[in-house]
């Protein structure tokens, strides 16, 4: 597959997301697919951007930034990398979405730069569903009161939740874990919390992402399938 262009490629993966919709009785508008651009020239992106792209996903702030100068500007920006605080000022007024929420005091953080920008920011809680040590991201027994105490803040929305489950040989090891991070969604929702919206479910990569559209993700963030290799990182 990889030796195809980036635009074979997206429409490679666009067919999989398809059946995996129908063999599980999902609406496919239901999936969208994050182009996870991260180290890739503009180039690239652009080719993806022609091939029907709109969603891509960046793991450094500078980037983020670079590429959003230079691209067209109906594409939505996810941050799905580890957000340092100090950097947020960056890009609040720039992404469509923030992936990798994992802190009260990142969320005050995004909060506070978006008020002084006058913008919503929408935001996902990262829950780290298999304790991974190497991994960020919340607990999911403490999912549930960050995402009570961060839907308190201002200007922000809570969308729903991201995980980066780990790197495995066959995908279907990761079933579970893309069913636990649906279940805990479903939990939070049942609360009825103003500024909690649980319909974006954020999790699956390039070696699992079918697996995860069949659990009930909502953004699939894939890269190698579409770019090929990354270089160097």
């Amino acid at each position: 597959m990889l030796g195809n262009s980036i635009k074979e490629n997206i429409a490679e993966v666009e067919k999989i997301i398809d059946e995996e919709c129908s063999k599980a009785g999902r609406n496919r508008n239901e999936v969208t697919l994050i182009a996870v651009s991260k180290t890739k020239p503009v180039e690239m992106l652009q080719e993806a951007y022609d091939a029907g792209c709109r969603d891509f996903g960046e793991n450094k702030v500078q980037e983020l930034v670079d590429k959003y100068e230079v691209l067209p500007k109906d594409i939505r920006w996810h941050m799905i990398g580890h957000l340092q605080r100090n950097k947020v000022k960056y890009i609040v007024d720039k992404v469509y979405m923030i992936h990798s929420v994992d802190s009260l005091r990142l969320a005050e953080e995004i909060s506070k730069e978006a008020v002084k920008k006058r913008v919503d920011v929408n935001i996902l809680i990262e829950v780290n569903v298999a304790n991974e040590e190497t991994k960020f991201g919340v607990s999911c027994e403490e999912a549930k009161k960050l995402v009570m105490d961060i839907a308190k803040l201002p200007n922000l929305k809570v969308k729903g939740l991201m995980t980066i489950a780990p790197f495995v040989e066959n995908a279907e090891e990761n079933r579970d874990i893309f069913k636990k991070l649906n279940k805990l969604a479903v939990d939070i929702a049942r609360e009825k919390v103003d500024n909690i919206f649980m319909e974006t479910l954020s999790m699956g990569m390039s070696g699992d992402y079918p697996v995860a559209v069949s659990e009930g993700a909502t953004y699939v963030r894939v890269g190698t399938s579409i770019f090929g290799i990354r270089k160097g990182i």
